[in-house]
């Protein structure tokens, strides 16, 4: 059976039943154990209706090869990463993040939550499911395979609070939104008291139900659409700061009082800062598309950038490889050395509070020197022609621009600093297009340029 119309770059993802069933989960994980070599793994699912069913799949395919499953039950994604480091047992995590909810998909992990990707166990862990689904799964005859369900949430509050320590800041009124994601079981956990010691914190919830057919709006908040609920009881509340999670809670996305959009490249220059200030001279991994301001500030407290391909599974991998303290993208993951190298969308959140409580100004003072230049957003244009869109691009800037290169698309220099990346989507028609420049003109200039080339 051909799985890879299922099986994505980073992570498993599809339609529930008629792409991705349990069947199917059963194979994967069967294949799953025998690629990385497993005893004993440990899975999790989000709040979608279709996760236990898929996970408890998973965990039978697994234990026909001989491996015993720790069952984590409900969890974020970084729940999941948590449990892989914190038992050094490779990871299974059922989510599709904030796709719609007749979605599910499976992300996994290595021990110590090393990301698997295409390049480095996932098309393995396809072939061999797709094999298992035409011939069976052989039983290994092992009798030691057992399952067993724990809690995680307690230790993962723990961990996190163990990193930031938010007890000593002034008093901040935060609302959070979860947009009935995973974010509604872990900000009780980790920022409220119905675990831990309350903190310095009141928490106005916005959509903390669980449900995964997210009835108010979808959970994915880098859409501007998806965060107005958020901006708008940010001021009703005269809160401090707008906390927004996705569907698996492992990306944040913040607003300050005035319920303004804060940009992902100003929270990991902000992050960054404060890593680099326990670790100095630390590398910082960036992808290419964050701002410019970010290894500018990076290199002025001391640290190291690291430019790097967009995805996490390249990220986590140059993290360990160059040991770095920290790692931020634009699309609002970040990524913790402290965390064996994964994305924690809470960890994030709670190093923003710190940063906000431990001084007297606003969130918007606090930031604005770490947003420097203006930049387009990800502007999405169908094309049919990927390749031969990206040339006209490259043939329109080629006589004046500093400098091209090809690490990830194309991104074209100005000699002013404008600057911009245009990237092929891996799974749908269409063309990425990310602008930045010193002005709103100069950038919104390139940016229209870029864009006639793209759609001819």
């Amino acid at each position: 059976m051909d799985l890879s119309a299922l099986v994505k770059a980073y992570d498993v993802r599809g339609i529930v039943p008629d792409q991705l069933d349990e069947s199917i989960a059963r194979a994967i994980g069967a294949a799953f154990v025998d690629v990385v070599g497993a005893e004993r793994i440990v899975t999790s699912h989000d709040m979608r209706e279709s996760g236990p069913g898929l996970a408890r799949a998973f965990a039978e395919g697994a234990m026909l090869r001989g491996a015993s499953v720790v069952e984590g039950g409900l969890a974020s994604t970084d729940m999941l990463y948590f449990a892989s480091g914190h038992l050094g047992l490779p990871g299974a995590m059922f989510t599709a993040s904030h796709n719609p909810a007749q979605y599910n998909g499976i992300k996994m992990c290595r021990a110590n939550a090393v990301a698997i990707g295409q390049d480095s166990g996932l098309a393995d862990i396809r072939d061999l499911a797709g094999r298992y689904l035409d011939e069976g799964i052989p039983e290994t005859g092992a009798t030691t395979a057992e399952s067993e369900q724990v809690d995680l949430l307690t230790a993962y509050a723990e961990h996190l609070r163990g990193l930031v320590d938010l007890s000593g800041i002034r008093p901040l009124t935060v609302v959070v939104d979860a947009g009935n994601g995973m974010g509604g079981y872990t900000a009780p956990a980790v920022l409220g008291d119905s675990v831990l010691p309350a903190l310095p914190l009141t928490i106005v919830p916005l959509y903390f139900e669980l449900d995964g057919s997210f009835p108010n709006h979808e959970a994915n908040p880098l859409e501007p659409s998806n965060i107005v609920d958020l901006q708008q009881r940010v001021v009703a509340e005269r809160a401090d700061i707008g906390i927004a999670f996705d569907g698996d809670a492992d990306r944040c996305f913040v607003v300050d009082a005035a319920g303004e959009p804060v940009s992902p490249s100003a929270i990991t220059a902000l992050v960054a800062t404060r890593e680099l200030a326990k670790s100095p001279g630390s590398p910082v991994i960036h992808n290419l598309i964050t701002s410019h301001a970010v290894p500018e500030i990076v290199r002025e407290h001391g640290g190291e950038p690291i430019r790097t391909r967009v995805g996490h599974s390249f990220i986590k991998g140059e993290m360990a490889k160059a040991g770095a303290v920290f790692g931020g993208e634009h699309s609002a993951h970040y990524y913790f050395r402290d965390f064996w190298f994964a994305d924690t969308g809470m960890l994030a959140a709670m190093h923003v509070l710190a940063a906000l409580g431990e001084q007297d100004r606003s969130l918007a003072d606090l930031t604005a020197e770490f947003s420097r230049y203006v930049a387009s957003g990800e502007i999405n244009s169908t094309v049919d022609d990927q390749a031969g869109r990206v040339e006209a691009v490259r043939a329109a800037f080629a006589e004046r621009a500093a400098s091209i290169d090809e690490l990830d698309g194309l991104t074209v220099e100005l000699p002013d600093g404008t600057w911009f990346n245009v990237r092929a989507s891996n799974t749908e028609p269409l063309l990425r297009l990310n602008v930045e420049g010193p002005t709103h003109d100069a950038m919104a200039t390139v940016r229209d340029e870029a864009l006639a080339a793209i759609r001819g």
